[in-house]
């Protein structure tokens, strides 16, 4: 791992990313900026190789760098392009350097919100990143990523949400049910979906439950269930046809729903 620094300010990068030099100098942020992250637009090479992932990276609006930390995706620009301080970096508390499987991206970028810290994005396309199957990002399991996304979910929204509804009685939807606290748990008034078989079901049974009777969550339409939303369902994979649902519902993001998957 690199880092570079110019008046105080400092970034960090890795072999296999690469700058586009020109612009280089529109990354760096005003003098005496504190607030992190500041990152910038994104492609890859391969071209296509993380197609739903860069259109994601470079579309988010300025609302949605905050709102949308828990998704799989991760931090919401991209690591190799941060910018902040060196003041801001020594009081988030530099990385995690655990060793091979740490998330050390991940639990910066998180520690910085605790700490109070923004983000933020130069939009052009400032750094071509190289995909390839031996990224040291491919070492950390996916279940050491799924712990962390849910603590920090729970931390940050559901720990002060008196109830919710889990968009999506599929798989993804039960298994953040399963992994939440107790406590949070009981706060899942319903899960929701379009799905006209689960729907008809009528509820979703944790069978792995020591209560008796076993917590049974019924399951409605989601144009029948109430905000606000935990949606577990992933974003541009159904042509349009998701966002569409979402949209008639007329919700703020970031108080009536946030995305995880």
């Amino acid at each position: 791992m690199q880092s570079v620094s110019r008046s105080g300010e400092q970034s960090v990068s890795r072999s296999g990313e690469q700058g586009v030099p020109e612009r280089d100098a529109e990354c760096v942020p005003e003098q005496g900026t504190e607030c992190f992250p500041e990152g910038v637009q994104s492609g890859s090479k391969p071209e296509g190789s993380t197609e739903r992932y860069t259109r994601w990276i470079n579309t988010l609006t300025q609302q949605q760098l905050v709102t949308q930390v828990f998704t799989s995706h991760g931090p919401t620009v991209i690591m190799p392009t941060w910018f902040c301080s060196r003041k801001w970096f020594d009081y988030v508390g530099k990385f995690d350097e655990g060793g091979k499987g740490v998330p050390e991206d991940l639990l910066f970028f998180y520690e910085n919100l605790r700490k109070g810290g923004s983000v933020f994005r130069v939009d052009h396309c400032l750094l071509l990143y190289r995909y390839h199957s031996e990224a040291a990002t491919h070492a950390v399991l996916k279940e050491t990523i799924w712990k962390n996304r849910v603590a920090f979910l729970e931390e940050r929204v559901l720990n002060s949400w008196p109830s919710f509804t889990i968009w999506n009685a599929g798989k993804q939807g039960r298994r953040l049910y399963r992994s939440l606290s107790a406590t949070n748990q009981k706060k899942v008034v319903s899960f929701c979906d379009v799905d006209q078989s689960k729907i008809t079901k009528g509820f979703y049974t944790y069978e792995e439950s020591k209560d008796k009777p076993k917590p049974k969550i019924p399951i409605f339409h989601f144009t029948d269930a109430n905000p606000p939303f935990i949606i577990c369902v992933k974003l541009d994979l159904t042509g349009g046809g998701f966002e569409g649902n979402l949209n008639s519902l007329m919700l703020k993001e970031g108080l009536d729903y946030y995305h995880f998957s």
